[in-house]
Formats: C-alpha cells, structure tokens, sequence
C-alpha cells in the first residue's frame, strides 16, 4: 500500500506528462520498482508509463540498461555516474522520452563511510537533453529511505517537465 501523497504526487505527474505527451521509463535499484509501482498504481497509467527496468544487481545494471561493468567498479553501483548510465540506458532502450534511475543503500547493513545507510544516488535522462544526476542522504530506516526516495524521484520528473 502507497501513501496517499506518494499516490497524489504519482497522479499529478501522470496528468503532466499526459498533457505534454511525454513517455516515461525507470530504472531501480534500491527501490526494487516502487517508482513503477507508484505510477501504475494510479488508473490509465498506461498511456505514459512505457516501461520499468529492476536493476537490482550489478549484472542486471549491465545487461538491462547497459552500465558498462568498468564504470560500476570506478565507482560503485551507489554513485552518481552509475545512476546517470542507468538513465540514460532507460531511455535508449524505451520508447519514452524521459528516464528517470535510483540506485542506493536502504540499509539496514550495507553502508559505509563515504556511502551512508540513506545515500540514494539519481538520474533523470531527457530526449535531446544532458541527463543529470542528483544525490540526497534520507533519514529512517529501509522503508522510509525507500519511500523517499520514491517521492524525490517523481519530483524530479516533474521539475523536468
């Protein structure tokens, strides 16, 4: 079950996109396709939403959105070049003409120093555009960095838009 903000932010984006005739693609990591989820939870999604790319694993980042293996060991899967490839894969290989990716540590375990429990790391991809890249470190634990990180992740197509 979404929050209703989660689910009203997801319906204004929807309406947005539908206005401007925009086609939406994800790529998830940390978020194990909440983003998606979020979006197609809402009624007749299907006229933007054109697809969601789980990239859980670096093998999948590879093979599905095309990081190259090199830059995910120069900088690690958490990291703000990954999340623009990953952007930047999702919209290559969709149909749609804005990409959004996260990749992160929801924790609990996995954090360190550099890259803390919370780090998300993310990308947004536009047709014709230089993607960009946005990094936030949430607070809470597994299920609120991930709802985070869902929210950040739509406001930042919308702000696109």
């Amino acid at each position: 079950m979404l929050p209703e903000t989660t689910l009203a932010e997801a319906e204004a984006l929807l309406a947005a996109c539908r206005s401007k005739g925009v086609l939406l693609a994800t790529a998830e990591s940390c978020t194990g396709g909440l983003i998606a989820a979020a979006l197609t939870a809402v009624p007749g999604a299907s006229d933007v939403v054109d697809r969601g790319f789980v990239t859980y694993s670096n093998a999948a980042k590879h093979e599905m959105v095309g990081v190259t293996m090199a830059l995910i060991e120069a900088h690690g899967a958490v990291s703000e070049p990954v999340a623009q490839a990953m952007a930047e894969g999702a919209l290559n290989r969709s149909r749609a003409s804005v990409a959004v990716s996260v990749t992160g540590v929801a924790g609990p375990g996995g954090g360190s120093w550099d890259k803390p429990v919370g780090l998300v790391c993310f990308g947004l991809a536009q047709s014709g555009q230089a993607a960009r890249t946005d990094r936030q470190i949430f607070p809470g634990d597994r299920s609120a960095i991930r709802a985070a990180a869902v929210l950040h992740a739509l406001g930042m197509i919308r702000g696109a838009l």
